[in-house]
């Protein structure tokens, strides 16, 4: 394989990522705006809801950033902090595209939120992971079987690793809207159990989520 060819091929692969990764920042924050519209008793739409991410995958994405290091460094430190932190900070995306925060007040406002609830938000982890992982089973796990009795067919093991991994992406992008879907309407939860937001709702309609006061100064300060 030539040079030029397999500069392509990377570039390729590199315009495929950037599209995946911004298709999957629409598709997560969509989702996200649709279940909202729905526990709220609003009409929405597939359109509507990814309309009303322009301008907000940026924020989304410095989100995304900020989670993930923040849980990632508590994972260095000792794994069950860790598992504690990504518990803590379930909530916030929803808490960012709805509230309209940037990413370290969405953290804040999470770590606000899941107090005296981490134990409730590894329970939606756990259940993430065990539909994960049964779809991956069914989908990706065939084709693990069969690279192990083709290791000495070098082209067969490629064709099923190939295989393997459009299964295991199949499973990710069945599964991940499970996962949003869960975490928003806990958000939404949360805040009826905390702020009477039910209640809210019902003096004025029209009411926009309204940030409150929470704090993660240690962590991200």
């Amino acid at each position: 394989m030539s040079g030029t060819t397999i500069g392509l091929a990377i570039l390729l692969g590199l315009v495929g990522f950037i599209v995946y990764f911004v298709a999957y920042l629409f598709a997560h924050g969509g989702t996200v705006y649709a279940i909202s519209d729905l526990y709220l008793g609003r009409s929405t739409s597939i359109g509507a809801s990814l309309r009303r991410m322009r301008g907000q995958a940026g924020t989304l994405l410095g989100v995304l950033i900020l989670n993930g290091l923040v849980v990632m460094v508590t994972f260095i430190l000792l794994i069950i902090p860790g598992v504690y932190m990504a518990c803590r900070l379930i909530t916030c995306i929803p808490a960012a595209l709805l509230e309209n925060l940037g990413p370290r007040e969405s953290l804040e406002r999470s770590f606000a939120l899941t107090k005296d609830n981490a134990g409730r938000s590894f329970v939606i982890y756990l259940l993430y992971l065990a539909i994960f992982y049964a779809m991956f089973f069914l989908l990706a796990f065939p084709f693990l079987v069969a690279i192990a009795f083709s290791v000495k067919n070098p082209a067969m093991v490629t064709l099923w690793t190939m295989l393997m991994q459009v299964g295991n992406t199949l499973a990710a992008i069945l599964v991940t809207p499970i996962f949003t879907i869960a975490s928003t309407v806990f958000y939404y939860d949360l805040r009826v159990r905390k702020e009477a937001f039910d209640l809210q709702i019902m003096m004025n309609p029209n009411e926009a989520a309204l940030p409150t006061s929470g704090g993660l100064p240690s962590i991200i300060s």
